[in-house]
């Protein structure tokens, strides 16, 4: 059995631990969290393409697509009902999250995470079994509460088990030992804002964008399946691809029935001696006396943090609050999720058959993954700037060029027909160059970033209106995408590409450079720039600069 610690502070204090099956299983329950979020993503868009599908509960969608020669070619998928079976899941995972926070506390991180692992498994069933669209509907909203609730357990089950916790690598950050086995765990089971937290500054970028991966294989797997069960004859292989989120909702719902509720759980409800107990049977050693009370401190150190809400508001902290609201709604501005939801749809709409579209999509779901993998190899080497004017330039260029080719083909009238294939391949090949650019700029980044520049003092209410703005406009994006294309045509990618132009000059002018900067050491950055130095002043950061300054003394020490 592998084993391991970390060295704390100056090197002198060592937290003991082996890599026990608990640490095991927790990690593979939590990467079926981004996994079946990526999963949720990359399935709608797959059934809604197929005819099957469609007949039986979009039946004047089907009509359209299937026995109307004239119909607009840009105008088949036109439906709000369509469209809100995928969206629908979105709004439901915010509102869960909200709630989630409050029960998680109360309750629990081992019940919170049996009750999400619950509705996934009633969301995926009932969808796999439906028979009205507004079991559809239904089924989607409870994956959506699902999310909101594994989610946000997750990634406080992930802090703990993979022995790792708030306060002890603010101390730890700059000198600790990791054996490969943690390292590519804690790849897997990553959530955006701990990881920032828990990593070392040198690769904090690479093993934030873990999370991410484990999304677009999610999407992935997703496509893949659409793709082998659309050819099951009698046209019932889309309950397979629905139903299908009830495997890793298994996983999730009895990893909570095995695993044990987490120290930092307890100690949060005052169940110390448990927590002590449960601690040693983690690690696997008898002598945690050293992290146990680290743990207590950390716990008091949470709590001792008031009105983060209100602290948010105040001046110094205007570029924070800047960036929570302005790179995740930037994020889904991009366009990339009228490719992730509804892939095999547009690649249907601009003149593919049913199976070449689910193939399309499964082409560009792997270069989603392929690219994720090379932000996780660059942004520590190149700089998160580089990565967000690079992408942007990318998915610029090939928004004009694909509305091009679309407009060219079907005019503003949209005259039905199919594409040739030496012009799909064109048209594929730069959606694929598209979706490279999202995947190693603004897909990971627009969560990487966020999560590493907010002192402690407003980090959780921070992500929260990260992840809030997230949500809500990627429901929103979901649910009009398709009325918009029926109505812009294929001016609607030159709508996302100005946005692209916009968010590239917003992040030229307003952000600055946070590769290789320790997060308690983030303050310099604003305090440096030439706009955002106005808000924030010398000496008046927070709890996050004075640890920062501590640890500088560190590293100084150290090196």
């Amino acid at each position: 059995m592998a084993g391991g610690g970390f060295v704390v502070g100056d090197g002198q204090k060592t937290y003991p631990g082996k890599l026990t099956p608990f640490v095991l299983f927790t990690c593979v329950v939590a990467a079926m969290g981004g996994l079946i979020f990526g999963y949720d993503i990359g399935i709608s868009g797959g059934v809604t393409s197929m005819p099957s599908f469609l007949r039986r509960f979009f039946p004047s969608v089907y009509r359209k697509q299937q026995e109307d020669a004239t119909t607009n070619q840009y105008c088949q998928y036109d439906s709000p009902t369509l469209t809100l079976f995928t969206s629908s899941l979105y709004l439901a995972a915010l509102i869960s999250s909200l709630v989630a926070s409050t029960v998680t506390r109360k309750f629990g991180r081992r019940l919170s995470m049996l009750f999400g692992g619950i509705l996934f498994c009633a969301g995926a069933l009932i969808n796999g079994f439906a028979k009205h669209v507004w079991m559809l509907i239904v089924g989607r909203i409870l994956l959506g509460f699902g999310i909101g609730f594994a989610n946000q357990v997750l990634k406080l089950n992930s802090c703990c088990f993979i022995k790792f916790n708030k306060f002890k690598l603010i101390l730890s950050r700059y000198k600790c030992q990791v054996d490969i086995i943690n390292f590519f765990l804690l790849l897997l089971s990553s959530v955006p804002l701990y990881l920032s937290e828990m990593a070392p500054y040198k690769y904090r970028g690479a093993l934030n964008i873990g999370f991410q991966l484990s999304i677009t294989i999610g999407i992935l797997v997703a496509e893949v399946l659409n793709y082998f069960f659309a050819k099951i004859k009698g046209g019932w292989g889309w309950r397979l691809s629905l139903g299908g989120a009830v495997v890793p909702a298994l996983i999730i719902t009895l990893g909570s029935l095995v695993l044990p509720d987490t120290p930092n759980s307890m100690i949060e409800r005052g169940k110390h001696e448990k927590a002590k107990t449960k601690l040693r049977r983690i690690r696997g050693v008898d002598d945690v006396s050293q992290e146990f009370d680290d743990l207590v401190a950390a716990s008091k150190e949470s709590q001792s943090i008031e009105h983060p809400w209100t602290n948010l508001l105040r001046r110094k902290y205007r570029p924070h609050l800047t960036m929570a609201i302005m790179i995740p709604f930037f994020q889904q501005l991009t366009g990339i999720n009228v490719i992730m939801f509804y892939a095999p749809v547009l690649f249907n709409t601009i003149g593919f058959t049913t199976d070449a579209s689910l193939m399309s999509a499964v082409v560009t779901g792997s270069v989603n993954v392929a690219a994720t993998l090379v932000s996780i190899y660059g942004v520590d080497k190149w700089g998160r700037r580089f990565l967000f004017l690079e992408g942007g330039t990318q998915m610029l260029i090939c928004q004009a060029v694909v509305a091009a080719c679309i407009g060219a083909k079907f005019g503003v009238d949209g005259t039905p027909g199919e594409l040739p294939k030496w012009y799909a391949i064109v048209v594929v090949t730069f959606i694929c160059i598209y979706v490279a650019g999202f995947a190693w700029s603004w897909g990971p980044l627009g969560w990487l970033v966020p999560s590493e520049i907010f002192p402690l003092e407003i980090r959780s209410a921070a992500q929260s209106i990260t992840v809030s703005v997230n949500m809500i406009f990627t429901f929103i994006i979901a649910q009009i995408f398709l009325t918009m294309l029926c109505h812009l045509k294929f001016g609607l990618f030159l709508v996302f590409a100005f946005f692209v132009i916009v968010m590239s000059i917003f992040v030229y002018i307003f952000l600055p450079e946070t590769k290789g900067i320790p997060i308690e050491e983030m303050g310099q950055v604003w305090r440096s720039h030439w706009y955002w130095s106005r808000f924030v002043e010398d000496g008046e950061y927070g709890n996050g600069l004075e640890m920062g300054k501590s640890s500088s003394n560190q590293v100084t020490k150290h090196v």
